[in-house]
């Protein structure tokens, strides 16, 4: 008898414990992408953006504008080459096509460091509103819904209206 006395009353506080901690989680959700890209401040990022990108593309276009003019060249005169001229004539065309490869990596690279340099002020304003907003309306938990799948979710806990009103955005 003590022991189902001692089961059940295990089970009853672990009822109590689990609807308590449930009561005091509170979880909201945002569009961080959607609200990143509402902000004022994006349309001058994503204009830098395309500036700097627009010199690495010009500079893609010369090279693969060279590849092609030196392949039509190459296609052109072939069969009048010496095999030691078209050997060399083809290693050419090769070491152009890698560098324009590894142009484009590098190019990528650069790219998206520049983003992320240029997005991380937006990117920290946001986070510093949302928190001040769970703060506020009492979020345990935020979640990025952009990032998470959401099934079911209440619409009283999206977060993105009162996030922007703090943002000043409209």
């Amino acid at each position: 008898m003590k022991k189902v006395f001692k089961v059940a009353l295990v089970a009853l506080s672990m009822l109590f414990v689990g609807n308590f901690a449930k009561a005091q989680s509170k979880i909201g959700y945002i569009n961080f992408d959607a609200l990143i890209g509402q902000m004022p401040e994006a349309k001058t990022v994503k204009s830098q953006m395309d500036i700097y990108q627009k010199q690495f593309i010009d500079q893609l276009t010369l090279l693969n504008n060279e590849l092609q003019a030196k392949g039509q060249e190459f296609q052109k005169n072939s069969t009048t080459m010496t095999d030691a001229v078209r050997s060399a004539k083809q290693a050419e065309l090769q070491d152009l096509q890698k560098r324009i490869q590894d142009y484009q990596a590098d190019a990528q690279q650069k790219v998206d460091a520049k983003s992320n340099e240029l997005v991380k002020p937006l990117s920290d304003k946001a986070r510093a509103a949302i928190s001040a907003v769970a703060k506020e309306k009492g979020y345990t938990y935020v979640f990025n819904s952009a990032q998470i799948q959401l099934i079911v979710s209440p619409e009283g806990d999206d977060m993105m209206v009162p996030v922007k009103t703090k943002l000043g955005i409209k």
